[in-house]
Formats: structure tokens, sequence, C-alpha cells
């Protein structure tokens, strides 16, 4: 043990993101003592690119908000795949949260009486979305790390975690190495917290950042954890598509919520082709007013490019394949048509999308307030993760908690814009209490030194097959693999190929080749970073194989319709004892009467 560097917790969060920071938080506060991990630099945390808004029904814009509409919308955007607990643990939960974070700090945008302003996000039936502008995640991330510096966190940076360790069946601490000298290091500790984030960087086209390679679903999986709903990748209908380096970059929905509308080359607002009846009562007289709906004695319009995200991407899509598409392959977001309504002047704009009016002048060369964008899907959210229970967000392997997008179970099928920041909010904090009740109510816990050398050896085999392959190419094909085969619309043969294809990735992963030592080598980070990548991507495409219809963000053209067999289970991925992938049926329970009422009490 004396050849690593070895820290000792009672609890260690792995990722410091929103939900890892919150984790952190309110388990500090509890006493125990808290170590944060994280991949990259404090603060560079992908949660600062969720630009929309805090989903939470404050009801600060419409009063006939609450958190039973809340819990029906997250219900009806899953596609009822959700789990009912956690959908109403979040809508319960979420106003708390938000209060918290103003309490903390957070400073957000105003009504004209000053309470808190909400926005229209897809999904939503009314304005719900707390934000701060359009970099509510920044803001988010500012405060948290604020607050949290006070409650005496150690934190790890630039740290990646290759594997759990384990010990009597429980979790004991993590092994990983400090990406700027290579050394290894060993954490020791009661009880571990995932908050890793998604799996957007199995694709070639994704709005993540390069951290997200899958590690906390992988972690959980090696240890024998479960991971559910891996089919369900959510595809954001409006990533970047001009200039190629930044294909995939995000351009929030907060830009169709203050009043952005997608047109094709004909100049044609095309979302009004596909309103699907589940979402409308009646289409209105007049077009650019969006569709009415009723309720009670008031009346509401929203534009139907706020539809869910699955929807809209796969509307995209189908203007581009027709032949509809921008010059550079995707659609036309303009919102610069709304200075008529302000007078002629961009202000509001720049207002209230300062972020998007600098990213695409700085990267585009393009003024929003004049000219439309162009815009297209891009990978950006797993649905599906590690599957937790409910209350105390722990996984099937006792001592390992998720919280967060590497998580399952709240968003279903398809996630609502703005459950995210929401969702960090929440589970972060109930994973971060239990995880420190778990820590002071089990004894001491001890560290297999056999594990950590054959992990030591295991890493530094490819500096030994120096003239090897190299890990970017690997990469690559895999990126490319999943983009064409396991992307927005899916059939059995294009997920055949993908996941005999990703065996044969794997094979050459194995035999992979990198020059040069520890220090300062992305070659080796990137090597490390397959068995991550591989291993997710091979749980989409399996999971996708299973589930032999069309729900939410999986979307079959050999099973287009929705099944009503299928909507009886959730796909449960797990290690076997031989290390091989497995994909069992998970019988979903029935409806709890209380949720129930809910959902037709809300139709």
């Amino acid at each position: 043990m004396s050849e690593y560097r070895s820290f000792e917790h009672d609890v260690l969060v792995i990722g410091a993101g929103g939900a890892g920071l919150r984790a952190a938080i309110a388990a500090a506060s509890t006493g125990v003592s808290v170590g944060l991990v994280c991949k990259s630099l404090l603060g560079k945390a992908h949660t600062v690119m969720a630009e929309g808004g805090i989903a939470a029904a404050l009801a600060n814009v419409d009063d006939r908000d609450g958190w039973r509409v809340h819990f029906a919308d997250t219900m009806r955007g899953g596609q009822y795949l959700n789990n009912a607990d956690m959908a109403e643990i979040h809508a319960q939960d979420a106003p708390d949260r938000v209060r918290e974070l103003e309490a903390w700090g957070a400073v957000f945008d105003r009504t004209s009486d000053g309470r808190i302003l909400q926005r229209n996000f897809g999904g939503h039936k009314y304005p719900r979305l707390a934000h701060v502008g359009d970099r509510t995640g920044l803001e988010m991330i500012r405060t948290l790390q604020d607050h949290g510096v006070h409650q005496g966190i150690d934190v790890h940076m630039e740290c990646t975690v290759i594997t759990l360790l384990k010990h009597g069946g429980r979790v004991v601490g993590a092994f990983g190495y400090d990406r700027e000298r290579g050394r290894f290091t060993v954490f020791k500790c009661k009880a571990v917290v995932l908050a890793t984030g998604g799996i957007g960087r199995a694709f070639k086209v994704t709005s993540n950042s390069w951290e997200y390679t899958g590690d906390g679903h992988t972690l959980a999986y090696d240890a024998g954890a479960e991971l559910i709903d891996m089919e369900f990748v959510q595809f954001h209908p409006t990533g970047m598509v001009w200039p190629p380096s930044v294909a995939g970059i995000l351009v929030t929905e907060g830009v169709r919520g203050e009043g952005g509308i997608l047109k094709n080359s004909e100049g044609r607002r095309f979302m009004f082709d596909d309103i699907p009846d589940l979402y409308v009562d009646q289409t209105a007289d007049n077009e650019d007013e969006g569709w009415r709906y009723t309720q009670g004695d008031k009346e509401a319009r929203r534009p139907p490019e706020l539809l869910t995200r699955d929807h809209v991407a796969r509307c995209i899509v189908r203007e581009i394949k027709a032949g509809r598409g921008s010059p550079h392959g995707g659609v036309f977001l303009d919102i610069g048509w709304i200075r008529e309504r302000m007078g002629g002047h961009e202000a509001h704009i720049k207002r209230k999308l300062p972020s998007m009016d600098h990213q695409f002048k700085e990267l585009a060369g393009l003024d929003i307030t004049q000219e439309p964008m162009e815009v297209g899907p891009t990978t950006h959210y797993v649905m599906g993760g590690i599957r937790v229970d409910a209350q105390s967000q722990m996984s099937t392997v006792p001592g390992l908690f998720a919280a967060g997008e590497c998580g399952a179970g709240l968003h279903g099928a398809n996630r609502l814009g703005g459950n995210s920041l929401s969702d960090l909010l929440v589970f972060g904090k109930r994973a971060g209490d239990h995880a420190a009740t778990f820590a002071r109510e089990n004894g001491d816990v001890a560290i297999d030194e056999a594990q950590v050398e054959s992990t030591a050896s295991a890493a530094l085999t490819c500096f030994e097959r120096s003239s090897g392959e190299s890990p970017y190419g690997i990469q690559g094909e895999l990126q490319e693999t999943m983009q064409s085969l396991v992307g927005i619309v899916r059939t059995a043969e294009d997920m055949t190929r993908a996941r005999d294809a990703i065996a044969g990735l794997r094979a050459r992963a194995a035999e992979v080749g990198v020059p040069g030592n520890r220090e300062y080598n992305p070659g080796w980070h990137t090597a490390l970073d397959l068995h991550s990548l591989l291993t997710v991507s091979e749980a989409v495409a399996r999971a996708g194989l299973e589930r032999e219809e069309s729900r939410g963000a999986h979307y079959r053209e050999d099973f287009p319709e929705k099944s009503e067999e299928c909507a009886k289970f959730n796909l449960v991925v797990s290690k076997g004892d031989d290390g091989e992938m497995n994909i069992r049926r998970l019988e979903r329970p029935p409806l709890k009467p209380e949720h129930q009422a809910i959902i037709e009490e809300m139709k």
C-alpha cells in the first residue's frame, strides 16, 4: 500500500457536478468526513452546460401549477415507465431545493413583484423552470461550490476512479489515478455516492463534455450493481451544426421557451405537421399562436416547438431526410422574429439569452437577433443508469449510492427539460443523507490489497504494448458505430450490427498500446476510458434490441408503435458470473391508487 497515495473518508462522492456537490454538502452537514473526487477541475462539471432552468412547481407565474401537475407531466413525458415513487418525491421536494439554493445565494431572474421567474419548457404544462438567463447550471454550480467550501469537504481534483473496492459484499473504497502525474490513489471509505454524469462520449455528435464516458455506470456494473432503462438515450433537438468544430454543442431549449420557432428550408414552421392528440385538445386558429388548451375557465397557448424532446428531434430528422434541411444538414431556429414584438430592439433577446448570443457570435459568426441558427439533434442525456431505491438512492450493492444522470428511475422513457437540474438537487441531497447514515451505522472497512494490485497491474499493461493499436482509433470507430446504428432511429438489423461491432472493438481494446509514460499522457487516459465506453454502448445496444416497440426516446423503425406488453416491464442490465452482460425483464408494479388518481385527474 506504500506505493499508492491513500486517503480515508466516511463518505466518498465520485463526481463534482450538481448531484455530487449536493450529496457532499448533505453528507458533510451530518458531521461525517467527506471526500469529493472530480475527473476535471472543480467547477468544470458538465452541469454548467445546463442552461434552461430548474423544474419546480413554485407556481410563481401560473398559480394552477403544483407538485401533482409536475408529477403527472413527468410520468407522461416518461411514457409511464418512470419509478412513480421517485417522480412523486421529485415533484414534492423540488420547490424546497430551489428555495434552499436561493437562500444559499443563487441569483434567479425575477418577476415584477420580486419572486423567482419561471419559463415555459417542453412537456411542462405551465411555466415551471426557475432560471438565470440561459446560465442556470453555471449559477447552480457556483452557489453549491460557494456553500460547500465551508463544509469541510476534501476535494480531489483531476482524479479518475477506475474501480470500486469491495470486501464482504459491500463497497469499501475506490482505486484511481491523478491525471497529471499518473500516480495511483486508494480511497478507503464506508459509503460511496456515484454522481459521474452520462455516456454522451460514446456517440460522435454530443453536447456532453469529455468527462462523460459512462464511468459511474461502469463502476457500478463491475461492482455487481444493476443498470436499468439503458435503451433510452435522449437526443436533444437543438445542437449547433456549423461550423463542424462545434457540432453538437447545446442550443438551450430556453431559446424555444422564449419564443424561438423551428423552420425548414422552405420557411415553413414544420412542427405544426405533427402535434400528437395526447398533448392538444384543438389547434389554434392562428398558427403563430401555437395551439390552445383549456383548464377550467382559463385558456393557454404553447408553441409546438415545446413538445417533448424525442418528438421534436424526430420531426427535425424527418425534415432533413426529406431534403428540407438547412445548408449544413440541420434546420433553422429563429428567435430574431420577436424583435417586432419588442419594438425592433435586440436587448430583450440579449438579456434573456446572453450565452446563446455570445456562443453563436464567437463560434459561428452569427447574430441570433438578426439571423436564424442552424440546429440539429445531438446526443444529450441518458435516462438509463444505476438502479436505486427511490427513498435512499442506494443501489443493489450495499454502501453504493447514485444520484444525477448516472442514477435512473425518475425519467422513464424520456426526460422533460429542466427535470435534470431539480433531479440533481433532490436526489443528490437524499443520496448524501442516506450515505452518511449508512457510514455511521456500519462498522469499519478493510481494503483487499490483492484487488488493488491486480487493478494497478491491469491499468499499466498498455504501456507494455507501446507499438499496439491507438486507443483513439477505437474510440472513434465506437462513436461512429453508435451514432449511425444506435441513434435516433433504430432497427434490429442495425443494433445487431452494433452489438457485434462492439464485441470486436472490445477485443481490439484489450490489445491497445500507449507510448510514453504515465505523466501527462492523454493516450493512456483514453485507453482506460475505453472499458467504460464499450460497456455502456453494449448495454444501450442490447437493451434496445430487447425492447421491440417505440416509446419515448427509443424509436424502432421496425416496431413504430407502442406495445402494451412492453409497457409492463423495465429492462435490467447486470454482469453475469461469467463476465457476460445479461438483460432481464423487470415486471413493473401497478401504480399506487393515489398515483393513478393524480394521473387521471391531470388528463
